[in-house]
């Protein structure tokens, strides 16, 4: 019995430590969306992201995808809704919205997901939120308001809504209805659904893509944006999604999408390293108030857990 609390503890601790590197990757996603975004189109560069990811693990779930054919055929609604959402209707919102907004705006608006995912939780399953839950992941979203507004929550009321900040909030509750449903996709093999839910984001894409290329928008060809789309078909998409799937499947859809609220401190991070921006004192209290809420909502969850078990 201690064994197997123990192998359970392990697997959580590397469920949260692959969460930390996801929201890194996406981190470094909304940097490379808003710095390309004069020289790639939104919809083609989430169209050559999801096709780069789709090569990539081709040649490892397709022959997964073929022996889990019939499964995923048959929840084909549930799988066709995940990846419009979850891969292709998620980030073209957020590649169109960084075009107009700032990143920080589109991260402070990241914070919200959270809260969505308990309130889709409550919609779609009747899952209720401990109080110690709820209490985490205000914490968290007042931690990512410390870092983007650079301590002084005052701004909030000075803060004004614009088209793109719109778009971004639309990939936002797309995002949180997907880490929600992840419970109900198909039971196949974890390359089978990647695989399947890229090849929808393609498909989804594609279209979108051709209207940009017919509307005169085009790709500016340099080394950046190569590097950018090596990036973002890597890190953001192959890897990212791999952990992040299994992570939400490992500990619930509540406290892996509460680890979204690291991508600000990320952000800033990365700004500081490779931009050379500094770090101050309200980057050091965002960051203790995001952790503090994430610890809070990890053990309201495991709580949750260790009573369902008892009965």
């Amino acid at each position: 019995m201690t064994a197997h609390i123990g192998v359970g503890q392990r697997s959580h601790w590397v469920s949260y430590v692959s969460l930390a590197f996801v929201m890194l990757f996406w981190s470094g996603n909304f940097i490379v969306g808003r710095a390309v975004h004069g020289a790639i189109p939104p919809f083609t560069l989430a169209l050559v992201r999801w096709t780069g990811a789709a090569l990539l693990v081709l040649p490892f779930a397709l022959p997964r995808l073929r022996a889990d054919w019939q499964i995923v055929r048959r929840h084909w609604r549930i799988t066709l809704l995940l990846g419009v959402a979850g891969v292709g209707g998620f980030n073209a919102f957020v590649y169109s919205g960084l075009r107009y907004t700032t990143a920080s705006n589109g991260l402070l608006l990241q914070a919200a997901v959270p809260a969505l995912v308990l309130a889709f939780n409550r919609a779609i399953f009747g899952q209720r939120s401990a109080a110690v839950q709820i209490v985490g992941v205000i914490l968290s979203m007042i931690g990512v308001a410390l870092i983007v507004l650079r301590g002084h929550l005052e701004a909030l009321l000075g803060l004004t809504i614009n088209f793109g900040d719109l778009l971004v909030l639309c990939g936002v509750i797309c995002w949180a209805a997907y880490t929600s449903l992840l419970r109900i996709r198909p039971p196949c093999h974890p390359l089978s659904f990647l695989l399947a839910t890229f090849l929808i984001a393609i498909a989804t894409m594609l279209p979108l893509a051709v209207g940009e290329y017919l509307g005169g928008q085009r790709v500016r060809w340099d080394t950046a944006t190569f590097g950018a789309f090596a990036y973002v078909a890597v890190f953001p998409s192959l890897l990212a999604y791999l952990m992040y799937n299994a992570a939400v499947r490992d500990l619930g859809a509540g406290p892996a999408g509460q680890t979204i609220t690291l991508m600000p401190l990320f952000g800033a991070a990365l700004a500081a390293l490779l931009l050379d921006e500094k770090l101050y004192g309200f980057h050091l209290a965002g960051m203790a108030v995001i952790l503090i809420g994430i610890v809070l909502g990890a053990w309201a969850d495991a709580h949750q857990r260790k009573a369902l078990h008892r009965t």
